[in-house]
This record gives C-alpha cells, structure tokens and sequence, in this order.
C-alpha cells in the first residue's frame, strides 16, 4: 500500500527547494509529516475529508494546517481535499444543508434560489439578507456534521483497508512454502 501511495504523492525534497516555502521549512520538514503508515495516512484522509468542505479555496490550507496540528501526512492529506470540485460541491452542500435542517428539528424551509434583482437596491439587499439568514444555520450545522461524518468514515475506511491489505500479504508470504 505504501509503494503505490509513495508512486503518486511528492516528497519533502520539493519543498526543500522551494523558495517560497523557505520559511516555513522547520515546521513543513517535520518527519512525521511526510512518514507515511497505517496512522498517519488514515488521519491525513480524515483532515483532508474534513477541510474539503471549507468554502473558497482555503481548503487546502485548513488541511495543511490540520496536518502540521495532528502530525499526519501532509501530501496525502491535501490530495484528499480534491473530491470537492465544481461537479460534486453542489450536491454536497445540498447534502449538507439537509442534514443540518434534520439536525436543527426541521427549522428552515427548502433550499430556494436567490431572490432576483428588482429595481431597488435596498430591497434587493433585504431581500438576499433574509434569504442567506434563511440558509444559513441549517447549511452551517449541517457542514460540520457532513464534515464530521465523512471524516470519521474516511478515517475508519484506511484503518480497515490498509489492515485487509497487510492481513492479505501476511497470508501470502504465509502460503509461500520455503524451499
């Protein structure tokens, strides 16, 4: 599991080389960030599932941060934040703010689309005011939720993967007869 992961993520050098990073070298170098193993892969999947649902495009940056927090690894865990594209963010939210709604007891209505533009300025603010105060609470309870969820999944699913994948290799090296 580690060869194919090691195949596709970057290693500490490209970071050692970059200028741009030069002062954060201390804090980016740290081993454990770039160790990959059953531990740090699966919290590297958790954070970047958590911080994939960051609005904006500081979701790389909420897991690069994560992953300097937990010490899991870094590459792995940015990568991870990539299932989160134009195609799939819409459905997520929708998702999200569902959850949240069923969370909050139901508070909320039906997501709607954006109030359009009248002839006052005034009213149109009011307007998108209330329609955002209106999506609001259940979209933002509902993305810690999802977040939490997906998280927590992701985590369990590489903790189960990588040991059906070692508890395979074990039993193939075990069948291997020495001659």
């Amino acid at each position: 599991m580690r060869k194919h992961l090691r195949k596709i993520l970057p290693d500490h050098e490209a970071i050692r080389g970059n200028r741009w990073l030069a002062p954060f070298q201390n804090t980016l170098l740290h081993p454990r960030l770039w160790h990959l193993n059953r531990r740090s892969a699966a919290g590297a999947v958790a954070a970047g599932l958590f911080c994939g649902l960051i609005p904006g495009p500081l979701q790389m940056l909420g897991a690069a941060i994560a992953a300097v927090i937990f010490r899991v690894n870094l590459p792995l865990a940015l990568v991870t934040t990539f299932y989160t594209n134009p195609l799939t963010i819409v459905p997520l939210y929708v998702v999200a703010f569902e959850l949240g709604k069923l969370a909050l007891g139901g508070t909320g209505g039906r997501i709607t689309m954006p109030p359009e533009y009248d002839d006052s300025v005034a009213a149109w603010i009011g307007d998108i005011t209330q329609w955002m105060i209106h999506l609001g609470m259940p979209l933002a309870v509902g993305l810690l939720l999802l977040a939490s969820l997906l998280a927590a999944a992701g985590y369990g699913a590489v903790r189960l993967g990588w040991r059906i994948y070692l508890i395979r290799a074990w039993h193939r090296r075990a069948s291997i007869k020495p001659t």
